[in-house]
């Protein structure tokens, strides 16, 4: 039976196969794209009297197509290489201060939340572990998670409706299932996975925008520039919204099973965390995490209505095992702690 410490052992080598994954796989679909440019960038249209339309024609005496893509690559790769880079260490080192501003936290501290810092402190002296900082999320609904790049340097977020709304015995398990997270080293390979998604629909979105912008007048220019964005915009799409939820898939779905049976040890009472979960799961939806969709792998339960596009796409490499299965695990261990 895997114990917590070869759980963590785990996370630290997925962590560093994401680390290698992005920038590997951002380069390899980096290039599928730059054949495609190669291909119509040495191509010429020619007009055929018989069919009445322009056909394209490809010098087969010039050099073979991947020859100017390897051209291309030489002058744009290294300067993708080099981005992606850049993105890992401003997801390591800045990641959970800017997921925690998108989603506008509040930081309190021991005397904004006396009740709630000391279940926090409480939980972590009974674990060795640091206290994180804790942040209040301005909604009504019920939700909860934990980011950061290791325990010395973890925050935990909790939505308002949660604090009001559940027990106090039911809030202690779900601040210990976060707080598991943060002590498994699930956080880490996390915000690394998510900070890498947003920030590549993100820059899908600008090219979008941008395309829509240059496209407006007539000149050929400007007809090429918005091409040029929107082709951009597809390539950034494709792996923000495919590509990386499938490196995601190196997240294990049993992280959130090793979660829930942490915080019922670290508890001692795995029904009120069960308890808790059952009502989470009746109002999760957070609305400021519409606009951060990529965040919903981090949170105790799905956080995106059920209409969001998104939902739908990342449905499909789904890293939350269902409510129902969790709660009834919980249940099983009542009694055996």
């Amino acid at each position: 039976m895997a114990t917590i410490y070869d759980h963590i052992t785990q996370n630290k080598r997925r962590t560093w196969l994401l680390v290698l994954l992005f920038p590997l796989t951002f380069a390899a679909l980096g290039y599928v794209f730059l054949l495609g440019w190669a291909h119509f960038d040495g191509a010429e249209y020619r007009y055929n009297p018989q069919a009445g339309t322009y056909q394209q024609v490809y010098d087969s005496s010039d050099s073979p197509v991947w020859v100017h893509a390897n051209e291309k690559a030489v002058q744009i790769l290294p300067w993708l290489w080099a981005a992606a880079m850049l993105w890992i260490i401003i997801s390591y080192y800045c990641g959970s201060s800017l997921l925690l501003s998108s989603v506008r936290g509040i930081e309190i501290h021991r005397e904004d939340q006396p009740e709630i810092y000391r279940l926090v402190e409480n939980l972590c002296i009974s674990q060795g572990l640091p206290v994180p900082r804790i942040f209040i999320i301005n909604d009504d609904s019920l939700n909860a998670f934990a980011t950061g790049r290791d325990p010395e340097h973890a925050a935990i977020a909790l939505t308002k409706g949660i604090v009001l709304k559940l027990e106090r015995v039911e809030l202690e398990g779900v601040i210990a299932h976060e707080l598991s997270h943060i002590q498994n080293r699930d956080i880490r390979l996390m915000l690394i996975t998510v900070v890498g998604i947003s920030f590549f629909t993100f820059l899908s979105e600008i090219c979008f925008r941008m395309g829509i912008h240059s496209g407006h007048g007539s000149s050929r220019n400007k007809g090429n520039g918005a091409l040029l964005f929107f082709v951009l915009g597809i390539f950034f799409a494709i792996y923000g919204y495919l590509i990386a939820p499938l490196i995601r898939l190196a997240v294990s779905r049993t992280r959130e099973f090793q979660a829930d049976a942490s915080a019922a040890l670290m508890t001692r009472h795995p029904a009120a965390l069960a308890s808790a979960l059952q009502k989470i799961s009746a109002d999760p939806r957070v609305e400021v995490l519409d606009e951060h969709a990529s965040m919903s792998a981090m949170c105790i339960a799905n956080p995106l209505g059920k209409s969001s596009l998104f939902a739908a796409i990342s449905g499909l490499f789904a890293t939350h095992p269902p409510v129902e299965a969790r709660i009834a695990a919980l249940r099983d261990m009542e009694g055996r702690i």
